[in-house]
């Protein structure tokens, strides 16, 4: 926006200034005029000075507090005096007229520098305005008048603010001006599409600009899969989507928030509210707005109050073992700095401290208060509000009021009755004043809000159990929510606590303590107490008795209500509603960290929709975390808890119903994602479904292998809690898990799964469930090189199988056994086992296997000698797996073919082959294949001398071989390191394992 359009915003103030004012700009490098003419500023650290007093424009700032924003730590000595000689330079340059010590617009005052700038010749202040009438407008609808606020505010904009200039608090207000700014663009876009003006093309070069620089914000990425649709790119929208997601999955490790993810929805639907206005909004014809600053009537402070009463200093003893939380220290140090007004000349700094029972919120809020508690001379109040209390007598507002009105010098008798008096005296009180409050425990944001100051200059710290997010949605408080601490951290606080040499002595005890203690620091306090008691035990006594109570409770119990852990997780719960508390029960059942909000369903027997009311409450005071978008985890401390409660309260078929429900909605789920990765598998029948059991809708094996990669920690819990009666649960689980390990090369996991689907189906006396899980074990040994093992279950499958009369069961056992024996160097008598197999799926009418048998018996025709042979044969796999759609299939029989090819000489088909294979198992998420057909494209590449091209192909198999830890990395890194040594080229490349898909 021109300047001239900025100054008609601003007309009428403009007008009362004289004109002698000082117009200063800092959103840019940092300028100042007078009657169009710049001045002369002086020295680089002399702007500095003149950058950290316009910050406090219109309000004194004592020597001290600019020395701190202007140098920091780094001060030097002679600081005061640097100082004073920038401050006389900065009187001369702004007021030249004037004498040195009667400057009207620089001067001192009992309060320290006083920079006097006129209402309107500050660019951050008209900044702030407009964005102000922006924000009105848009709550009032007026989108014309919001879209000509924001441009005027961008118009002020000349790039990063204090440009060139370097302090503490200039490059703190930097950053926070810069995230301003941005978010401003956004909204201006936003407004322009929903105007319908601007031309979405033209907003699509922009967006795709801003994303280049700002690449995390998802809301940028959002308006650009809306402004190409409204371009009738589609398209272009869904591939943004793409784009975005796996920018944030591979660079930061999380998933499109909720806003893109629905977006992305509602593209691939076509949904009708996304289309442009059928016609441009007209702007609304409003007047030109002369903004003038609101004339607020001046605070009277009673003359009974006392300015001289020593200022309160209330708050706690910090613990002289505070450890860690560095990370959110300087996320408070920051927020400091910036408080006051410096930050936002309308509002006070709110910071809101939240996290589950004994995540040590109060801990970090005194420590930290503590540590700034000198840059507020006029005092510190602090107060337990008591929002947990279990007794339900939460301190009331009023209360709180009344003493910290009585701890700032007012005579109870002139206390207003009301609260809304008492607020508004208490406001009046502070204004002016630089006070540190800080509000501990409070039950949620209405328990607070009276006690918020009303004017800039004092910092709030609010501590809750409550995520508060009214507080800060509606009144601007910045969230910091409080984790687990690290290990290291963890560790720390047992050293300050017990000494470093009893911690070092015993580390592995250390580190069982700190895993016992799932790394809460409440729950560490109170082990260390009692181990600082005894001084003369070892650590691993105190281990061995955490071990003892098996994730129980007993042995967080510090003989008092605030340190014993059952007891302070007891006054979050006491709080809930009936139907969270019984949410809350029922999770201390599931056995894994975290789940899906279709399991927390099933768990409750209640539909999703009915279930979210429960989960957002469990939410907001922390006693369940939304890690990501409809996942939640529970702390292993708080689930303990849960778990008790559930086996106090509950009966014992609630919870059986509940578990039975639990396992129904994996085992369901996992067998329909199996079904999509590999349809052509021979099913299995298995346990019904229970009434109330959810399950996660999936369509594509895309969204079956997310499913899995997401619930895979969580199935492994469930199936070893399985155990516990529900055999058939255990047996069925396993076989749902086969194909996923296969592809991800997860075999010792499968080994271990297997195993315990075994000896379910044993304990079940299940023949069938024997049979399909030692096969499935057979396999896992095999990939891990226990091939003794791997024949001594396939043989015992092979004969369950028979006696079940189970004729493709049979082949499955002897296709198994011809894998096993190709690895050990039989290939005759592999090639035999898959003739057999091929003979039992042709009696059995199964096409998949026949494919798959016939595809066997080419490749091992390769293996001996015969690629001529193997073509037949494997061409017409090929062919079946083509008519069948079965991709896996036909990964692994163009691998067979590429392979007879490359041994025939023929490498340009090998080559075509072996890349048509790789896509395919990529799309597939098999990466040990993908990695088997990479190693044999380099083999390949490197007989047909295009050894570049090859040596490519070996170090990305080999990359994904040894995230596997599969035994095969070795080979190819043979090949990697003597690539031109042909006798050792020959053994290999008749030596690596090709890939034949089962069944």
């Amino acid at each position: 926006m021109a300047h001239e359009t900025i100054l008609s915003r601003f007309g009428a103030l403009m007008s009362e200034r004289t004109g002698s004012a000082v117009r200063f700009e800092v959103l840019g490098a940092l300028r100042a005029s007078r009657e169009g003419s710049a001045l002369k500023l002086g020295s680089l650290q002399q702007r500095v000075v003149l950058g950290v007093l316009l910050l406090h424009a219109n309000r004194s700032v004592g020597r001290e507090q600019v020395i701190e924003a202007v140098w920091g730590s780094a001060a030097p000595a002679y600081a005061v005096n640097l100082l004073q000689k920038h401050v006389s330079g900065l009187r001369r340059a702004l007021d030249p007229a004037r004498a040195e010590g009667a400057s009207q617009l620089l001067a001192w005052t009992d309060g320290g520098y006083l920079l006097t700038v006129a209402a309107g010749d500050l660019d951050l202040d008209v900044f702030d305005r407009e964005l102000a009438v922006a924000r009105a407008a848009r709550a009032a609808t007026d989108l014309s008048a919001a879209a000509e606020a924001l441009r005027t505010a961008l118009g002020l904009w000349r790039g990063p603010a204090f440009e060139g200039l370097v302090s503490p608090l200039l490059d703190a207000q930097r950053e926070w001006l810069a995230e301003r700014w941005i978010g401003a663009v956004e909204d201006r876009i936003d407004v322009d599409l929903a105007l319908g003006r601007a031309n979405p093309a033209d907003l699509v070069t922009e967006l795709r600009h801003l994303i280049a620089d700002h690449p995390v914000r998802e809301r940028l990425r959002l308006l650009l899969m809306l402004a190409l649709y409204r371009s009738n790119r589609q398209a272009e929208a869904l591939a943004a989507f793409q784009d975005a997601r796996t920018y944030l999955r591979e660079d930061l490790g999380i998933e499109p928030a909720e806003p893109l993810q629905r977006l992305h929805q509602q593209i691939l639907a076509t949904d009708p509210s996304l289309a442009a206005p059928t016609a441009a909004v007209a702007p609304v014809a409003v007047a030109p707005v002369a903004v003038a600053p609101v004339a607020a009537a001046p605070v009277v402070v009673p003359s009974h109050i006392d300015r001289w009463q020593p200022a309160p200093a209330q708050l706690p003893h910090s613990l002289p073992y505070f450890t860690g939380r560095d990370a959110e220290t300087a996320r408070l140090h920051e927020l400091a700095t910036v408080s006051g007004g410096a930050g936002d000349a309308d509002s006070v700094m709110i910071v809101a401290i939240t996290g589950p029972a004994g995540i040590g919120k109060t801990a970090l809020a005194v420590h930290w208060a503590h540590q700034v508690s000198d840059r507020f001379p006029d005092g510190q109040l602090y107060m337990n509000l008591r929002g947990f209390d279990p007794s339900g007598s939460a301190m009331e507002t009023g209360d709180a009021m009344r003493d910290f009105l009585e701890a700032l010098g007012v005579p109870a008798e002139r206390v207003p009755t009301s609260l809304n008096g008492q607020s508004a005296l208490y406001r009046s009180v502070l204004a002016g004043r630089r006070v540190l409050v800080v509000l501990d425990n409070a039950r949620d944001a209405d328990h607070v809000r009276p006690l918020l100051p009303g004017a800039p200059g004092s910092l709030v710290v609010v501590t809750s159990r409550n995520q508060l997010s009214s507080l800060v949605a509606a009144d601007g408080a910045h969230p910091l929510v409080l984790d687990l601490l690290s290990t290291a951290e963890a560790r720390e606080l047992l050293a300050r606590r017990l000494g470093l040499d009893r911690v070092t002595a015993e580390p592995r005890a250390t580190d069982d303590i700190i895993t016992s203690c799932a790394r809460l620091p409440l729950a560490l306090a109170i082990v260390a107490a009692r181990a600082a008691t005894r001084p003369d035990f070892a650590l691993a006594v105190q281990a061995t008795e955490l071990r003892k109570t098996s994730g129980g409770l007993d042995a967080f119990d510090g003989e008092d209500p605030t340190t014993n852990a059952r007891v302070v997780f007891s006054w979050s719960y006491q709080q809930l509603s009936e139907d969270a508390a019984g949410l809350f029960r029922l999770l201390g059942l599931h056995p894994a960290p975290d789940l899906a909000a279709r399991g927390a369903a099933s768990l409750a027997g209640v539909p999703i929709e009915r279930l979210r009311p429960a989960l957002a409450e469990l939410t907001r005071t922390h006693l369940v975390t939304e890690r990501a978008p409809d996942r939640f985890a529970v702390h292993d401390l708080l689930r303990a808890y849960a778990a008790e409660q559930a086996y106090r309260l509950d009966t014992d078929s609630h919870r059986q119903a509940a578990i039975s429900r639990m396992f129904g909605y994996y085992l369901h789920t996992a067998y329909a994602a199996t079904r999509l990765l590999d349809p052509h598998r021979d099913p299995i029948t298995i346990e019904p479904i229970q009434p109330g059991t959810s399950h996660t809708p999936l369509a594509t094996g895309v969204d079956a292998l997310a499913w899995f990669i997401a619930e895979h920690t969580a199935l492994l819990a469930v199936l070893e809690a399985a155990k516990a009666g529900f055999d058939a649960y255990v047996w069925q689980l396993a076989w749902t898990l086969v194909t996923f390990h296969d592809r991800q090369g997860l075999w010792h996991d499968s080994t271990a799964v297997q195993r315990a689907g075994l000896e379910a189906a044993e304990r079940l006396g299940d023949r069938l469930g024997q049979a399909v899980t030692s096969r499935s074990l057979a396999r896992a040994c095999a990939h891990l090189g226990r091939h003794d093992e791997a024949h001594r279950y396939l043989r015992h499958a092979l004969y369950l199988f028979g006696e079940l009369g189970h004729l493709t069961g049979q082949a499955d056992t002897h296709f198994t056994l011809a894998r096993l024996a190709h690895r050990q160097g039989r290939n005759d008598e592999a090639l035999g086992h898959a003739r057999r197999a091929l003979d039992l799926y042709t009696a059995a009418d199964n096409p998949t296997g026949q494919a798959a048998a016939l595809n066997a018996v080419g490749w091992f025709h390769v293996v001996l000698g015969d690629p001529d042979q193997a073509l037949t044969h494997c061409r017409r796999a090929l062919a079946l797996h083509r008519g069948l759609r079965d991709r896996t299939g036909t990964a692994s029989t163009l691998d067979s073919v590429g392979y007879a090819h490359h041994h025939l000489g023929h490498y340009d088909e090998a080559i075509t082959c072996y890349e048509e294979a790789i896509e395919l198992w990529r799309d597939l998420g098999d990466r040990y294949n993908e990695a088997d057909t990479l190693t044999h494209l380099g083999d390949t590449h490197h007989a047909a001398n295009r050894r570049e091209d090859g040596l490519r192909a070996w170090q990305r198999a080999l990359t994904i071989l040894e995230e596997l830890g599969h035994a095969d990395a070795e080979q190819v890194r043979s090949k990697l390191n003597t690539p031109d040594d042909p006798a050792c080229a020959a053994a290999q490349g008749l030596g690596l394992v090709n890939t034949i898909q089962p069944c």
